[in-house]
């Protein structure tokens, strides 16, 4: 195949993948300022990040990076192609599947000044390396997974502001309230509705894929040499946070099972967290990856408990902090479980269900309540962030 062949064939699967976009797109991409000649576009696997780049592809050529005819190629040579062909920029989808792909982004940018240049990606795992010495050419945009507010706006066809859980405005509440019910909306979001593909249907088969490719795709781009017993001991570590009734794991009894010293451990814990497989809560000062004495660990996507069939009993918590890091917000795992489980901005919360009592914490955020009472928080709120 010639390169001009190639230059074809990605000209059909971009039209019939434009084609095929969906009428509503995630209100989170309105608020993107997408203005610079050279965008790095990050995120979780499913949250529509190709989806965003082909709503803006005009004028643009879609170079699917992991597409088996583009593989022979470099990148330079389809980009210089697809400019020398017309094309005002290039926009390459999974980029770390092409080869010395940061140097030939960092060439074109320089290259060809009059062209855009956009690249997308599932995770920073495997750009990490490349990523340093972009930084001053690329900005970095990251889409987070789909807030409550954004499912709503998907599912039933209301955009209500963003609300802040901590001060909110209460007409604005009185608005969601009188258009829905939230606490039915937010029990089928957590069930199957913080990735947009839930509009497409199957969402359980749909994630199951998207936890395989981590595992068995993502993974091995960030550690080249791991071997199949560590792969086997994420998929333990998957299994443990699923069925556990607490957000813990024991690394003496892990190291001791699987024969790996707490180093590989807490490497292949850290390359779950890049991959946006687990999220880690950390009390505040343990900056070391080599301390989780005291950490929670959850589901990056707090929907997985359900998809797994696992124990639900950490969806609450799971949710709490995926909306607030989700947002931006630096969350902590608390000193003192007598006092509080996360404390936020020095704000300290207690999460749990309808007749969860506040201990000592500041808030209380409680599920199965639509309004805000003194003290304690509505846990559908938090989903309402952006």
């Amino acid at each position: 195949m010639t390169l001009q062949d190639l230059l074809s064939k990605l000209q059909e699967i971009q039209a019939r993948l434009v084609l095929n976009l969906p009428k509503r797109l995630r209100p989170y991409f309105d608020a993107l300022d997408l203005s610079a000649r050279g965008l790095l576009v990050l995120g979780p696997r499913g949250v529509g990040k190709t989806t965003l780049a082909l709503s803006r592809s005009k004028g643009m050529l879609y170079i699917p990076a992991d597409n088996p005819l583009v593989a022979p190629f470099k990148l330079w040579d389809i980009c210089e192609a697809a400019f020398r062909a017309g094309y005002d920029g290039v926009i390459v989808d999974e980029v770390h599947y092409a080869r010395e792909w940061a140097v030939h982004l960092k060439a074109l940018y320089d290259a060809f000044p009059g062209k855009r240049i956009w690249a997308t990606d599932s995770s920073s795992a495997s750009l990490e390396s490349g990523v340093s010495d972009l930084s001053r050419r690329f900005v970095q945009i990251r889409v987070p997974l789909l807030s409550f507010r954004e499912f709503i706006a998907l599912k039933l066809d209301h955009l209500f502001p963003v609300i802040d859980p901590f001060n909110p405005d209460i007409s604005s509440i009185q608005n969601v309230i009188n258009a829905i019910n939230p606490l039915a909306a937010f029990g089928e979001y957590l069930r199957q509705g913080l990735r947009p593909f839930f509009l497409e249907g199957h969402y359980a088969e749909r994630l199951k894929n998207v936890l395989d490719k981590m595992v068995f795709s993502d993974v091995p781009f960030w550690t080249p040499q791991i071997a199949e017993n560590h792969l086997r001991l994420m998929q333990a570590i998957v299994g443990h946070l699923a069925m556990s009734p607490i957000p813990v794991i024991s690394v003496e009894s892990l190291t001791r099972e699987w024969g790996v010293g707490k180093v590989k451990l807490y490497d292949l814990i850290e390359v779950m967290m890049r991959i946006c497989l687990i999220r880690v809560i950390k009390r505040k000062g343990a900056a070391s990856k080599l301390h989780l004495r005291g950490a929670k660990l959850f589901f990056y996507d707090p929907s997985t408990y359900y998809v797994l069939n696992g124990n639900t009993a950490n969806v609450r918590e799971a949710f709490v902090a995926c909306s607030l890091e989700e947002a931006g917000r630096s969350v902590f795992a608390t000193d003192d479980e007598r006092i509080c489980d996360f404390v936020v901005d020095g704000v300290t919360l207690e999460v749990g269900g309808k007749s969860k009592s506040g201990k000592a914490a500041d808030f209380v955020v409680r599920e199965g309540l639509d309004v805000p009472l003194p003290g304690v928080i509505p846990m559908w709120l938090f989903g309402m962030m952006y």
